[in-house]
């Protein structure tokens, strides 16, 4: 396992690196601020520094925390003897650093990607603890009108015979999101940030088993969890929520988009035409904008 090296991306990821121990586990995590707090979950194969900008333009006047979820980024990578990569775990590991930095005050929860169905299953579970939510390309409910998922996820999901050595040898899923996953293109220091924890088959497990672990039937492991979720979703009808969404995005696409909109008739929402998954790559300063309006008013 090769030591992961930022160094040539201090520039971008200035940041001071806090850890805390879960089950024995290294948990990195950005702690950056001071003031109301403003918690940011990544999803695969991102990790904190894709929130780098929003944690940039906000720690003045908030504490922001943004968390590396085991397997990614800064955070420990154990092998699956050591961590079963499911969707519970995550959660409740986010649960963990809450009550470790004892964030007594409400959040403002800003996820994208598999950060929306961890962190939105921690937030209707916790609800009052909830003050705002800021929601870009991520679900918390399984895909809308049964959607199959797209057949590059689907050969990994379902271990067909060169998906993991594509994944943990070849690192074909992160490289890929590089060229993909961001409509206006990526700079070449952002795709070193980018992919820089992943820079070895065992540093890769996280970026196979996030996709394994896509729930989508009653028998997958985290899919009650999902279930559940989609039927809470009501009990945060009344917080404020600001849904920013890249047009072009070849896994959570409009009809995602839609879905929030039906459970969120009441939300603020922004659909930017120019911009894919990575929506916070290709339109950050607009974003930065719109959250901080969104921050001042609600």
């Amino acid at each position: 396992m090769k030591p992961v090296d930022i160094s040539k991306i201090k520039h971008l990821y200035p940041f001071e690196s806090k850890h805390i121990d879960i089950n024995g586990l290294d948990y990195h995590y950005l702690d950056e601020g001071s003031g109301h707090p403003v918690l940011m979950l990544h999803g695969n194969p991102t990790w904190s520094f894709y929130y780098r900008n929003l944690v940039k333009a906000f720690s003045d006047r908030y504490r922001t925390i943004v968390p590396d979820h085991i397997g990614c980024g800064l955070s420990e990578k154990p092998g699956i003897d050591d961590y079963d990569y499911r969707l519970e775990s995550r959660i409740s590991d986010l649960d963990h650093l809450i009550s470790h930095l004892d964030l007594s005050e409400k959040l403002t929860l800003v996820v994208h990607d598999w950060g929306g169905m961890i962190g939105m299953t921690w937030a209707v579970r916790n609800p009052e603890r909830i003050k705002r939510l800021v929601i870009m390309n991520t679900a918390a409910f399984p895909p809308p009108s049964s959607k199959p998922i797209p057949l590059r996820l689907q050969i990994v999901r379902n271990m067909t015979p060169f998906a993991v050595p594509a994944v943990l040898r070849f690192n074909l899923f992160a490289a890929g999101a590089l060229y993909m996953a961001s409509h206006k293109g990526l700079a070449k220091d952002v795709k070193a940030g980018m992919i820089a924890p992943y820079n070895c088959p065992e540093n890769r497990i996280a970026t196979l088993k996030f996709v394994q672990d896509i729930p989508l039937k009653e028998n997958d492991p985290g899919y009650s969890i999902v279930k559940n979720t989609k039927e809470n979703l009501g009990l945060l009808k009344d917080i404020p929520m600001l849904i920013l969404w890249g047009a072009h995005d070849f896994v959570f696409d409009l009809d995602y988009f839609k879905e929030w909109e039906k459970h969120f008739p009441k939300a603020e929402t922004h659909v930017f035409e120019d911009a894919g998954h990575y929506v916070l790559e290709d339109e950050s300063d607009r974003i930065i904008e719109l959250i901080d309006i969104f921050l001042k008013q609600s």
